[in-house]
């Protein structure tokens, strides 16, 4: 029988945004499709009449009956259901999809579902929720800087609609820069990443921002203690072009002055960021989006010589989506991704500064083809610009006694090419497989610092302006397998290997806004890493709702591995090459996951047990040590329940094993100066950390006559005061010279906050 092709468009109906993961499901073939991030689908039908079934979770279903021949062109328009009279689901898929889906280790949220977590100091955070999902641990308290199984957190590629982030965190980390207003959802990919996406070696997280409202003008925002928020959007041109634009600042420092503390009455301490985004619906073809990011932190400390240390990221995203043929898909997006940082002093003759940062500019394009019901095939490149600037100190006055020293600034091209098939092999099999190749290239002007092998310096060679002086290059294949044992049960299995061409040199394990990007060179090699594992996946019945349940077993083993020499001399190190110690490392472990997306009780629990080590020939004597990042034990309970229509209450409960650190096992004097003496490497470890943070949200009454409703949320960080270890600090005893004792540092006590959220 002749077959034919349906295809179209899937979208809000109140606001013409997509909807990413919306199903097609012809009823009596129970043959189906899912649209793709831009809500686009393609789904192949023998000629003749069918009943097709239009889904998305909060979305009324559509049923269309239609009469197929060689092509249809249908676009749907889902209305949104009155969430009031509905019990809350938090997920941007129907329950237990991820048992029918090939891909293992990817977690999708859409910002629905991160609003149901408590907040931290008023604000929900989507990095603080996904590090409650399995496989994923906190850098550090305080920190946004995240570990994903065993990789450190320059090891995750973050991204903002296709645009760079470098440094995710605001305040020190206790914000990160994405405002959950302006989202539509993210994904995190813990192994089985797209060989569309490569650069990193544990993780992508690509995080989406939404299209404003095509039909009318509305916002949200917040007022909280802490911080406040504002966001607008609506129509430029009626059903042709939207916009979406937000902004959010921070205001601890205007309290500052009400402590009536002289010490401390010209600190500064507050962070803003921007959001702007517009849409345009061109023709039924053509579509085109531009993205605009900028935020900042400004620390200001000191009275008569103050430090001012400031940071930020900006970016810029212009994206064009082309429908060339009913089965041909085009994506192509021009992105910029910049990063800079400074450390200023003034008022005195010893005034400086310190600028570094990175910029990165970037063109990417995909092909998406669809020729048949069993097969997606998507193919492109990717050509990225880099530009490191390592950091140059200078004093600011003309007696100044500094000179301007610091590491030469540097650049590099980026490439990469791909292949990638999506195929259902009969009922029970399906495969998605993948090829990529990256190629990395070092450019001038620059000069390169050139070591022995036991890392002594020798000399430097200098390269003239567009000069390439050193290519590495590698093939990064990747597949993923899934069994169906039944329709609630199957079998998953992957394998990918990745390599990242640029490293943090961090002053920390939890991460540092001055912390320096170093790409490879002759001396640096890329970092490579294989990761398999293995899952099974369930969905559970349990009074007419499904549980969703998975175990995932995981081996990573990484090569290159960089780590640093004992005493490592970091900040304005012209050779810093010099001080990295290279070697392999490996991380394995159990992930378990139990989520329950529908009822008045929604959540999740996870679990990981792992391991991850090192292993350096310079360091701990060239025996394996476990990492900074090694947590044996990680456990997180997500629980929100809806007690009534206008009233939630929410809980995260944390417990990880305390992380590894390494404390000196004795001191000597030189040249006047106390040297302590290390031996093993992280031999030591932080008590365990546990902490209860928990909220309610009281939402207004709406009413059909009115647009503006509000609800007001409470939330309180460490609730029953747990004292998490943050640090040890050693001080010498003023009355015993020779005697040094250790204090525990802790970071946050209990956090209450309370915050106003409106919408209209």
């Amino acid at each position: 029988m002749p077959e034919g092709l349906v295809r179209g468009r899937i979208t809000d109906a109140a606001t013409g945004e997509p909807l990413p993961g919306a199903t097609v499901f012809a009823r009596q073939l129970r043959i189906g499709a899912s649209a793709d991030p831009s809500g686009y689908y393609n789904i192949s039908l023998p000629s003749g009449t069918h009943l097709l079934e239009i889904s998305f979770v909060g979305y009324q279903t559509k049923v269309l009956n239609i009469e197929v021949r060689t092509q249809y062109n249908i676009d749907i328009a889902l209305e949104p259901e009155d969430q009031l009279l509905k019990e809350v689901v938090i997920q941007d898929q129907r329950p237990g999809q991820h048992v029918e889906r090939t891909e293992m280790g990817v977690v999708r949220l859409p910002s629905q579902t991160i609003r149901q977590v408590p907040a931290f100091m008023g604000e929900v955070d989507i990095l603080k929720v996904i590090q409650t999902l399995p496989g994923v641990q906190s850098a550090g308290e305080g920190s946004s800087g995240f570990n994903v199984r065993g990789g450190g957190i320059d090891q995750n590629l973050i991204l903002m609609d296709e645009a760079p982030i470098y440094n995710a965190s605001h305040l020190m980390g206790f914000f990160s820069v994405f405002n959950n207003d302006v989202l539509k959802d993210i994904s995190l990919f813990k192994g089985n990443i797209p060989a569309e996406y490569g650069g990193r070696l544990s993780s992508l997280l690509d995080v989406r921002v939404k299209e404003g409202d095509l039909q009318r003008f509305g916002g949200s925002g917040g007022i909280g203690s802490i911080s406040s928020r504002l966001m607008l959007e609506g129509p430029i041109i009626k059903d042709r072009i939207s916009f979406i634009a937000a902004g959010r600042r921070s205001y601890a420092d205007i309290f500052i002055p009400l402590a009536n503390n002289p010490d401390i009455i010209d600190n500064r301490l507050f962070f803003y960021d921007l959001n702007m985004k517009v849409f345009a619906r061109i023709n039924e073809r053509n579509r085109m989006n531009i993205t605009a990011y900028n935020g900042r932190d400004i620390f200001r400390f000191g009275d008569q010589s103050p430090f001012t240390m400031g940071w930020g990221n900006t970016t810029l995203a212009l994206s064009w989506n082309n429908i060339l043929h009913p089965n041909w898909l085009l994506d192509a997006s021009l992105v910029y991704g910049g990063y800079d940082y400074s450390l200023r002093q003034e008022g005195s003759s010893t005034s400086f500064l310190w600028e570094a940062g990175n910029n990165d500019l970037g063109l990417k394009t995909g092909l998406s083809w669809y020729p048949n019901e069993n097969n997606s095939v998507k193919f492109g490149f990717s050509s990225f610009f880099h530009r490191f600037n390592p950091g140059v100190f200078k004093g600011l006055d003309d007696d100044s006694p500094f000179g301007e020293i610091g590491a030469e600034s540097s650049g590099a091209l980026q490439h990469g090419i791909f292949i990638s098939n999506e195929q259902k092999m009969g009922e029970r099999w399906s495969a998605e497989y993948g090829l990529r190749f990256s190629a990395f290239q070092s450019i001038g002007p620059t000069t390169v610092y050139n070591f022995d092998s036991d890392f002594n310096y020798t000399d430097s060679t200098v390269y003239r302006r567009g000069e390439i002086y050193n290519t590495w290059t590698g093939f990064e294949p990747r597949l993923g397998l899934r069994f169906s044992l039944s329709g609630n049960a199957s079998l998953k299995a992957s394998y990918n290997r990745n390599m990242q061409y640029l490293h943090l040199a961090s002053y920390s394990d939890g991460g540092n806004p001055l912390d320096i990007w170093v790409p490879s060179s002759k001396m640096i090699r890329p970092q490579i890493a294989n990761q398999f594992a293995v899952g099974y996946f369930q969905n559970i019945r349990l009074n007419q709702r499904i549980i969703e349940s998975s175990v995932e077993l995981f081996y990573k083993d990484m090569q290159n591995q960089i780590d640093f020499k004992d005493n490592a001399w970091l900040m304005l190190n012209p050779r810093i090459e010099g001080e990295f110690r290279f070697g392999r490392g490996w991380a394995y472990g159990a992930e378990f996951l139990l989520r329950k997306l529908e009822g008045r009780l929604t959540g999740w629990i996870s679990y990981t047990l792992s391991r991850t080590e090192r292993q350096i020939e310079s360091i701990n004597n060239g025996n394996p040590y476990v990492s900074s990042f090694d947590r044996t034990h990680n456990l997180n309970l997500v629980a929100n329940y809806q007690l009534s229509q206008r009233v939630s209450l929410s809980a995260t409960w944390v417990y990880t094993t305390g992380a590894p650190v390494t404390l000196p096992s004795g001191r000597f004097e030189y040249g006047g100066q106390i040297v302590p003496v290390y031996t093993q490497r992280n031999a030591y470890r932080l008590p365990d950390y546990h902490r209860l943070d928990v909220g309610a949200t009281l939402r207004g009454r709406e009413r059909p006559d009115r647009r503006f409703y509000g609800e007001w949320n409470l939330s309180v960080y460490n609730a029953y005061y747990r004292k998490n270890t943050w640090m040890f600090d050693f001080r010498t005893d003023s009355s015993e010279p020779g005697k040094v004792d250790a204090f525990k540092v802790y970071l946050f006590p209990i956090i209450p906050a309370v915050t106003y959220n409106f919408f209209f």
